[in-house]
């Protein structure tokens, strides 16, 4: 059982800033390499889940972690509050449409784990709706997997309450981050200890494993999912293809 509130936010005592970004380099520059040969095969695709907090780093850890990747490889989706085309189908619909195909890599901002996190904490549905959702995600996540050779790497953005209210400050204070300020935010913030619960239901509940990411430090947030994508993707068994022939 996992308890979010034993776990670091912070990176492990002893590491060092400046070696851990070398190291992080290098494990991003072998990410860009097992992304084109996943490409170029075709036969395995990723789906990569980021969820957290506001101003846990989603944006951020995309861009830190990706950066050697070709675009033509990947897929972005920000979920935001449906639209009403996608109020009116099944909560999964508007997921289901943006999973990767074989050789692609399709990263979720935020993703269907919304639809158990703050319809949860708002009680906008109830406990047997949230159960039910549940299940469809696990039903979902291992349809995938099965289906469609889809490697699927969930993280959590463990972020601290002291060091996301340092982050929504910055959005007030610094130009540069005006743009990321939403007043909704600090609202949101208000339900920390129910969010806090939504998350450990979602993260215990979920049949394929979650990875905790401890991300006030950044720079160790960036080489902890690049360290572990690293990881999996090198498990996968693929090949550059073989010269084609006119035969």
């Amino acid at each position: 059982m996992i308890r979010l509130s034993e776990i670091s936010t912070t990176a492990p005592d002893g590491w060092k800033e400046k070696e851990t970004e070398k190291k992080t380099k290098d494990l991003v520059d072998r990410l860009g390499d097992l992304q084109q040969r996943l490409y170029a095969e075709g036969k395995h695709s990723v789906m990569v889940v980021l969820q957290g907090m506001d101003a846990s780093g989603k944006d951020g850890a995309v861009h830190k972690v990706f950066d050697a990747c070709r675009i033509t490889g990947m897929s972005l989706t920000a979920f935001k509050k449906p639209t009403e085309e996608e109020f009116a189908h099944d909560f999964l619909w508007r997921v289901h449409q943006v999973a990767p195909r074989k050789g692609m890599i399709a990263i979720f901002n935020r993703s269907h784990y919304e639809d158990i996190l703050i319809q949860r904490v708002h009680g906008w549905i109830d406990a047997q709706r949230i159960e039910q959702r549940m299940n469809a995600i696990n039903a979902f996540e291992e349809l995938l997997a099965f289906d469609n050779n889809t490697h699927i790497f969930k993280f959590y953005l463990h972020i601290s309450r002291e060091e996301q209210e340092k982050q929504l400050r910055q959005r007030m204070e610094d130009p540069e981050k005006f743009w990321k300020h939403n007043p909704g935010d600090w609202k949101e913030r208000e339900h920390w200890d129910a969010y806090m619960e939504a998350y450990e239901y979602a993260i215990n509940n979920s049949s394929i494993p979650w990875y905790i990411c401890p991300v006030d430090d950044r720079w160790y947030r960036d080489y902890f999912m690049a360290k572990t994508l690293v990881e999996g993707l090198g498990k996968i068994p693929m090949s550059m293809p073989p010269l084609p022939t006119n035969e």
